[in-house]
């Protein structure tokens, strides 16, 4: 088993629209960075956990969990010209933009990205690098036990 943490904004997709979604499933939809493409499309497996993180609001963090239920397919959004994820060089023979589907595990207490800072457990979380943008980042089994005992608090 991987450990992933996926960013969502929550006008996009929160926890509770997962929560909520027929199945408490939902494609993980809109990625437009190659790095954060290759760990959905080639480094993820069926049954990988990872958290959900609300980002561009207020306050964000972590907010819950989510397992990953289907193998990588092609995000239709690439090809819908209405769509603000539409990529015009990208053709359905020949995709860029993978998604995986993502079913809801459990809402949790709001972890903020300051107090995930506070703890020298997670001084090379990937999410925590100076710089960091991506959507997709792995978390070590050490930070997804570490980040879940904060959790349980």
């Amino acid at each position: 088993m991987q450990y992933w943490l996926m960013k969502s904004e929550p006008a996009e997709a929160s926890i509770d629209d997962l929560a909520a979604a027929p199945g408490q499933t939902l494609p993980w939809f809109g990625v437009r960075n190659y790095q954060a493409r290759n760990f959905m499309r080639d480094a993820m497996q069926v049954g990988d956990l990872a958290f959900f993180y609300h980002s561009g609001c207020a306050e964000p963090g972590i907010v819950g969990i989510c397992e990953v239920t289907s193998e990588s397919y092609p995000d239709a959004t690439q090809f819908d010209p209405g769509s603000p994820y539409f990529d015009a060089k990208s053709a359905p023979d020949q995709p860029r933009w993978w998604l995986r589907d993502v079913r809801f595990v459990n809402k949790t207490r709001a972890l903020s990205l300051a107090e995930l800072r506070r703890y020298p457990e997670l001084a090379n979380m990937r999410l925590l690098a100076r710089g960091n943008r991506l959507s997709i980042t792995p978390v070590t089994a050490a930070e997804w036990a570490f980040i879940g005992k904060l959790l349980e608090q």
